[in-house]
């Protein structure tokens, strides 16, 4: 095999996919053009029986302050821990 060969192989995969993608878009695209154009007019709010609830947010967020649950010491060679 010669290296234009080899060059062929890809090129020739490379259309294929392309006529491909392009036969499939008409296949299953909507296009038409026997079809007049539909114009879309506004939209009717749809009914779906939903209630709206309002509420009054906090002034300030709710915050806690955490403790831990359990104690440790450092053992001995180490340096002390800071402690808040």
């Amino acid at each position: 095999m010669t290296a234009g060969q080899w060059k062929l192989g890809p090129v020739t995969i490379g259309v294929s996919a392309v006529v491909a993608m392009g036969v499939l878009g008409v296949i299953f695209g909507d296009v038409s053009s026997a079809e007049t154009r539909q114009v879309v007019g506004p939209l009717a709010p749809q009914a779906t029986e939903q209630t709206i609830t309002t509420t009054t947010p906090p002034t300030a967020p709710e915050t806690s302050v955490a403790t831990p649950i359990a104690t440790a010491t450092t053992p001995s060679g180490f340096a002390p821990a800071p402690h808040p």
